[in-house]
C-alpha cells in the first residue's frame, strides 16, 4: 500500500478533436432520438433504428468513418422532466463505458452532447464515466492483471467553453470518491484503523493537509471515553486498535474564509454489533460501517485538489472496529461523555453515535473557543440507520439543528445535490427526538439506544441526531443561545452503497457543489 501510485484514479482529459488518432472507441452519450445526432453518427443511428425499434434504450455498438472506427451508442431513454433528472447521463455513461470494456476498447472517448434541461449534464456524464472505471483496491494490490480498465478517458464536449473547467472538477471529485471507495469498500483487515491511518499518511502527504492521529487506550479513555467503549474490545488486537485521525485545511489567507467546515465520520471499519450481536447472518457487509469517514476523507481530497479560498475544512476520522470479547462493552454501563453527560448504554450495536459524539464536541469546543474557525458549521457523516433505507430509499438525508435550518442548510445541500446528481432527502429535528434519548434513571442524562431496531423505532433515523446533539453538548449551541452553532448530521446509510456493488462515494459531490464551487 506504500506505492502512491496504486491510489491513482482514471484521469479524464479534454480532446477536441473527433478526428484524433489516440483513441480506439468512442462513447456516445445522447438524450435524442436516434438519427438526431450529430454527424458522422446520426446517418448510422437513423439506419439502425429503422431495423431496431430498441434501439433508443438498448444502444449498440457500430462502425463509424473516424480513426477510432467504432463507438458504442449509450443513450439516456426518455426522460420524464416530472420526475427524471441528471442522473440518467451518469447511469448512461457508466453502461456506454461498461459495453465499451466488453468490446475491447481500450482508449475510450466519451462524447457529450448539450442539454438545456440540465445546468451540469457534462460533469455529471463524466463523473459517471469515471465510476465505472473504478478498479477497487483489492483487485489493484492483490491481483492487478484481473481487472484492467483505462488509466485516462478523452472527453469531448458539444459546449467546449466548459469542458477545461469541467474536466479539471471531475477530476478532483473523483479523485475524492475515489479514496473513498477504497476506505469504504476495502475489507476489514486491509482497511482496519492502523491501514487506514497509513492509507490516509500516503493519500495525504504533501498535500499540504495537516495530519494529526491520535491513540491509545488510556488516551481515548481520558478523551474520547465514548469512543473507547467501543474501542475497548478491539483495542487488545494491536492490528484493530482505534485511531481518530484529524485532517485540517486552511486556506493561505485566513481572512478571506467566509466558512469553516467541520466533519466528524462515523468509520467502524467492522460492525459485529457488540455483545448485542448481529446474529441470524445480518453481520455480512458490516466492514461498509465505515462510509462516513470514508466520504469524510474523499471530501479532504477534493479540498486538497482544488485548495478553496473561502473555507477551512477540519475533519475527524473515527476509525475504530466494534468487536466482541470478554473485553467489550455491554449494556447497562454508564460512560461519561467528553461533554460531561452521563451516557447509559442501552444497546452495543448503537455504536456510531457513541464512535463520534466525543470528536463532535471537540469540534464544538474548536467552534466555540478558537478565533480561527469563523462562521463554523459543524457535520456528522454516518451509515447511521437501517430506518434511513426505508425512509427514502437509497438517497443521503440531512437533518439540520436550529442555527443550521435558519441558514436553510438542507435545502441548500438538496439543490445542490440535484444539480450534481448527489441528491438528499430533508429530515427534521423534532421536540420527540430530543425527549427520547432523557434520562430514563437518576443514575444517567442520556439513553444512547433502546433494544428496538431503528428499522421498527418511529422516527429510527431522525432520532439519533437529536443524541448527538445532546451527546456533545451542542444542544446549548442553538438559536437563542449567545454562541449558535450550525450542526447538521447526514445519514448515508442508504445511498453509501452495499455489497456487492462498489461505495457510491456520496455526499462528495453534493458537499463539493454546495461548499466548494457553485455551479450554475
Amino acid at each position: 500500500m506504500g506505492d502512491s501510485q496504486l491510489h491513482k484514479p482514471c484521469v479524464a482529459k479534454v480532446e477536441e478533436n473527433l478526428q484524433s488518432a489516440d483513441y480506439d472507441g468512442i462513447v456516445l452519450i445522447s438524450h435524442l432520438p436516434p438519427g438526431q445526432q450529430p454527424a458522422p453518427f446520426g446517418a448510422v443511428l437513423a439506419d439502425a433504428a429503422k431495423i431496431d425499434e430498441s434501439l433508443i434504450n438498448v444502444g449498440g455498438v457500430f462502425g463509424v468513418n473516424l480513426p477510432s472506427k467504432r463507438f458504442v451508442y449509450a443513450p439516456t431513454g426518455n426522460i420524464c422532466p416530472d420526475y427524471d433528472d441528471v442522473r440518467s447521463f451518469a447511469d448512461a455513461a457508466k453502461k456506454g463505458v461498461s459495453r465499451a470494456l466488453k468490446a475491447g476498447i481500450k482508449s475510450p472517448l466519451l462524447v457529450i452532447p448539450t442539454c438545456e434541461q440540465f445546468k451540469q449534464v457534462e460533469l455529471v456524464t463524466v463523473l459517471g464515466a469515471l465510476e465505472e472505471l473504478y478498479v477497487p483496491i483489492m483487485v489493484r494490490e492483490d491481483a492487478p492483471k484481473k481487472l484492467v480498465k483505462p488509466k485516462t478517458l478523452g472527453v469531448y464536449l458539444e459546449n467546449k467553453t466548459r469542458a477545461s473547467s469541467t474536466v479539471k472538477l471531475a477530476n478532483a471529485i473523483e479523485a475524492g470518491r475515489f479514496v473513498a471507495r477504497d476506505i469504504g469498500g476495502g475489507d476489514p483487515e486491509r482497511m482496519a484503523p492502523p491501514r487506514v491511518e497509513k492509507y490516509v499518511l500516503d493519500v495525504f502527504g504533501g498535500s499540504g493537509i495537516k495530519i494529526e492521529v491520535l491513540a491509545g487506550t488510556e488516551f481515548f479513555e481520558k478523551e474520547y471515553p465514548l469512543f473507547a467503549a467501543v474501542n475497548r474490545a478491539a483495542s487488545v488486537i494491536e492490528r484493530h486498535q482505534g485511531r481518530i485521525i484529524y485532517l485540517t485545511y486552511e486556506p493561505q489567507d485566513l481572512k478571506n474564509v467566509k466558512e469553516t467546515l467541520m466533519f466528524v465520520g462515523k468509520g467502524v471499519t467492522y460492525d459485529t454489533g457488540g455483545a448485542d450481536i448481529k446474529a441470524g447472518g445480518i453481520m455480512a457487509g458490516m466492514s461498509r460501517d465505515k462510509c462516513g469517514a470514508a466520504g469524510v476523507a474523499g471530501f479532504m481530497k477534493v479540498v486538497a485538489e482544488l485548495k478553496p479560498q473561502h473555507v477551512k475544512v477540519v475533519a475527524a476520522l473515527c476509525m475504530v472496529r466494534n468487536s466482541v470479547g470478554e473485553n467489550c462493552y455491554v449494556s447497562d454501563e454508564v460512560v461519561i461523555a467528553r461533554s460531561g453527560v452521563r451516557v447509559r448504554v442501552g444497546n452495543t450495536d448503537a455504536e456510531g453515535r457513541m464512535a463520534m459524539a466525543d470528536a463532535l464536541c471537540r469540534m464544538k469546543e474548536l467552534a466555540s473557543t478558537t478565533p480561527n474557525c469563523p462562521n463554523p458549521h459543524l457535520f456528522t457523516i454516518a451509515t447511521l440507520t437501517g430506518h434511513a433505507v426505508l425512509a427514502v430509499g437509497n438517497y443521503s438525508i440531512c437533518q439540520d439543528n436550529g442555527p443550521a435550518r435558519e441558514d436553510q442548510n438542507s435545502r441548500k445541500l438538496q439543490d445542490a445535490g440535484a444539480v450534481i446528481g448527489d441528491p438528499f432527502e430533508i429530515s427534521t429535528m423534532r421536540r420527540e427526538d430530543i425527549a427520547f434519548y432523557k434520562a430514563k434513571s437518576a443514575g444517567d442524562d442520556l439513553l444512547q439506544c433502546t433494544n428496538t431496531p431503528s428499522s421498527r423505532t418511529p422516527r429510527g433515523h431522525q432520532s439519533p441526531g437529536a443524541f448527538l446533539l445532546l451527546a456533545s453538548g451542542l444542544e446549548k449551541h442553538g438559536l437563542t443561545a449567545k454562541l449558535p452553532v450550525k450542526y447538521s448530521h447526514l445519514d448515508i446509510a442508504a445511498s453509501a452503497g452495499d455489497l456487492p456493488h462498489e461505495p457510491s462515494g456520496a455526499p462528495i459531490a453534493a458537499l463539493v457543489a454546495r461548499f466548494i464551487q457553485e455551479l450554475n
